[in-house]
């Protein structure tokens, strides 16, 4: 039986959403083509006619993975100011720097999860992160921005890839370690220094 368009974009849907969970949770590396249509309920000559390599499919994960994630934690944020406010970026990082995002690889942010395996793989997987982290960029700006020059504009720039360091290797490397009480230490550290950020007043994180 011929399949329609519309399910065509369904079955595309399903696979890249699987991929984009178990990816993260696993690495790149870690999953194969098979995993995802098993865990997808699908064959794996219908992810291949998808997708022409892995790659494709990995990089089809990550902008899924992330998009998903930003849109959550961008309506979660929302609640707590307007975008762009001190208090919308404070709660982004209460977010993204906790307990909840390190041990939930699986329903995180991309980047944190698989940016590790990136640099083992070609331009596909490589171009699909660095157009998000322009994104985050772009996001995170705003916060630090202050009206005027070109040179206040870099400014910005420059602090946004900072906070977003910090935000992304902070659950790198408290995933990375096993003692949990060092890794979560490592959570606190980092988001308290970051909500320091937020208005150049100190503040006494709620815990991770």
């Amino acid at each position: 039986m011929r399949v329609t368009q519309v399910q065509r974009a369904k079955n595309r849907a399903r696979i890249v959403a699987t991929a984009a969970r178990l990816m993260r949770r696993r690495g790149i590396a870690g999953v194969g083509v098979d995993a995802v249509a098993k865990a997808a309920g699908m064959t794996h000559g219908a992810i291949y006619s998808q997708f022409a390599t892995k790659d494709d499919l990995a990089a089809a994960a990550i902008t899924d993975a992330l998009a998903t994630a930003k849109a959550r934690w961008r309506a979660n944020a929302a609640r707590a100011g307007a975008p762009g406010s001190p208090e919308y970026f404070g709660e982004l990082v209460r977010q993204y720097v906790s307990r909840a995002h390190r041990d939930n690889p699986g329903e995180g942010c991309a980047v944190a999860a698989m940016g590790p395996d990136a640099m083992r793989y070609g331009t596909t997987i490589r171009r699909a992160f660095a157009r998000h982290i322009e994104t985050m960029i772009a996001d995170f700006a705003p916060a630090s921005a202050e009206p005027g020059s070109e040179a206040a504009k870099e400014a910005a720039k420059d602090a946004a890839m900072e906070t977003i360091a910090l935000m992304v290797g902070s659950i790198v490397i408290a995933r990375a370690i096993e003692d949990r009480e060092l890794s979560d230490r490592m959570l606190l550290t980092v988001r308290r220094r970051l909500l320091r950020g937020v208005d150049g007043r100190p503040r006494t994180p709620a815990p991770p």
